[in-house]
């Protein structure tokens, strides 16, 4: 894909120090990051960023807690991918999100000697089902030739890397029709289902494989 998608994080961590070392370490690796230092602030913050990942202690020293905002995130936007940092076991903090949120993994922050061992595990939680297969397949990619002019228009501004909020201001609409057109893009793609697929990606990759280079149009 070209260099204008960029994987987005959302950082929350109470700790400012673990805070900038964590946003460095993936801004290093090519995410586009926004950080936070508490559940409150990155709920604020959560339509601007538009993340396909959260990256979030659980103890996070006030209510809600970690695991309550990634249930908040979840319920908005199923396709986000959920990295949780504790100071427990990997056991213990699975634990306290047993059966509320599905398919997250959890680094136990005393256990890794490195931010980057951090990053990496967050890369396995986004290539869980790689996005490229779903560009591959005959049948998505029928369904996006498919799709009415809007909704296209729609892919390619995805493809082209915009936010849902920056997508809204292009077209001169509202947020939360934006979010309503490109869930109508996903369930048209398959791309709906699937805890552990980042919808979003996928859908700017099969664009980009059939279409070519999002800012050209179609």
């Amino acid at each position: 894909m070209g260099d204008s998608w960029r994987r987005r994080v959302l950082v929350v961590e109470d700790h400012a120090l673990m805070r900038s070392l964590v946003a460095d370490a993936f801004a290093q690796r090519g995410f586009d990051v926004t950080a936070s230092g508490s559940a409150v602030d990155a709920l604020r913050l959560v339509d601007e960023a538009d993340p396909d990942l959260l990256v979030t202690d659980i103890d996070l020293g006030s209510r809600p807690n970690g695991v309550e905002l990634a249930t908040i995130l979840r319920e908005r936007s199923p396709h986000i991918a959920v990295l949780f940092l504790s100071n427990v076991s990997r056991e213990a903090a699975a634990a306290q999100a047993k059966d509320t949120v599905s398919g997250a993994s959890f680094v136990n922050k005393g256990a890794i000697a490195s931010v980057d061992e951090l990053v990496d595990a967050a890369e396995a939680v986004l290539s869980d089902r790689p996005v490229a297969r779903l560009a591959e397949g005959s049948g998505a990619q029928a369904a996006l030739l498919r799709l009415s002019p809007a909704q296209l228009e729609t892919t390619r501004l995805l493809a082209s890397g915009l936010t849902n909020a920056e997508i809204a201001r292009r077209r001169g609409v509202s947020v939360r029709a934006v979010e309503k057109s490109v869930e109508r893009v996903f369930q048209a793609l398959g791309l709906s289902s699937g805890e552990h697929t980042t919808p979003r990606v996928a859908a700017a990759t099969l664009y980009t494989a059939t279409y070519g280079d999002p800012e050209s149009g179609v």
